[in-house]
């Protein structure tokens, strides 16, 4: 199980579909865990009700139909499904208006969907994803790549209020891939994964929206700058190894 979930961690996530598929068939003992542990890149669909793009994953899914975050009904349409309380369901809403923002303004467009459910320790988990498609064909603004996603999954487990404190945990996954393809540089690909987890016991006067957006927005940001050391970093570093600048071959090649 620990070796499959380290390869998984390693394969492009355009490929961890495929790969996650055959080490099911391989080791169906451990599948449910497997299910429940890896990340795989999120899918879209369309609300015809609410004319809203949504976000598929394990946490708005019963059966194989999905619950639209925008309409709260399931598509295809399921009887006997799950929903959150009446309560949570307001604050879903509001929810996906508000990170719906914070999705523009940090990804310049995408996709985004909130999802809320009750749990076993009278307390709640919340699921706040974001897709962005910044291929050329995609709804990307500025189409600098041949393709391109990013996938954010970030899920918050709150505890039961006492005191009028709460205890979060947060879990966020970031999956990134991309492709160029330039005359001078040729085509060059970049894709891998990132996984951290952030827990905290906050006061509830300002809500639970604020205190989760804060604790997203701080992770998101170091899941970011940890993305741009590690494989932006690195692999500009080994290219200017392998194919140094033209000014710094001159700078290297000895007086005549």
């Amino acid at each position: 199980m620990e070796a499959a979930l380290g390869l998984l961690r390693r394969m492009p996530p355009k490929q961890s579909e495929t790969a996650l598929s055959a080490l099911l068939s391989l080791i169906p003992q451990h599948s449910s865990d497997l299910l429940s542990q890896v990340d795989l890149p999120l899918q879209v669909l369309r609300d015809i009700e609410s004319g809203k793009d949504f976000i598929l994953c394990e946490y708005n899914r019963d059966a194989d139909s999905y619950r639209s975050p925008w309409s709260n009904k399931y598509l295809p349409p399921l009887e006997d499904a799950l929903y959150p309380s009446s309560e949570l369901r307001n604050l879903e809403v509001e929810a996906n208006d508000i990170f719906a923002i914070y999705r523009d303004q940090y990804y310049e467009g995408g996709i985004s969907s909130v999802y809320m459910w009750e749990d076993d320790n009278e307390g709640f988990v919340a699921c706040f994803l974001i897709k962005k498609d910044g291929s050329k064909s995609g709804h990307g603004r500025r189409g600098c790549l041949e393709e391109g996603a990013w996938d954010a999954i970030h899920v918050i487990q709150v505890g039961p209020e006492e005191e009028e404190m709460a205890q979060y945990c947060l879990t966020s996954t970031i999956m990134l891939s991309l492709t160029t393809d330039d005359e001078s540089s040729g085509k060059f690909g970049l894709s891998g994964s990132i996984r951290r987890q952030m827990k905290m016991e906050l006061a509830v006067a300002d809500g639970h929206l604020c205190n989760m957006g804060r604790m997203i927005e701080e992770l998101e940001g170091k899941l970011r700058n940890s993305l741009d050391q590690v494989y932006f970093g690195k692999t500009r570093e080994m290219v200017c190894t392998l194919r140094p600048p033209a000014e710094i071959v001159q700078m290297r090649l000895p007086d005549t």
